[in-house]
């Protein structure tokens, strides 16, 4: 999976925001505030990547068990699904 192109991750006064781009701007009005965990697994999917992998670099990058981690991821992608973020 992978995120769409026409969505972007920008940092706006200390906060993350996904904002739509391009003619997505038609179809999905408004953003979506992230954390910093959410920004990071954001750049993970920049580029393909199994729900594992992320889980994976979650664990490197933060220090959680891997339950957390898979809960924590799962409700990401959850959320990008939804929202039709996601190439999968």
């Amino acid at each position: 999976m992978k995120i769409d192109k026409q969505y972007i991750l920008r940092q706006i006064a200390g906060d993350y925001v996904i904002i739509p781009a391009g003619k997505t701007t038609l179809e999905f009005n408004g953003m979506i505030t992230v954390n910093e965990q959410g920004a990071f697994l954001w750049k993970q999917l920049g580029a393909e990547i199994t729900e594992e992998k992320l889980v994976d670099a979650v664990l490197e990058e933060y220090e959680i068990d891997r339950q957390t981690a898979q809960a924590d991821v799962a409700e990401f992608l959850a959320i990008l699904r939804h929202c039709k973020m996601l190439n999968e």
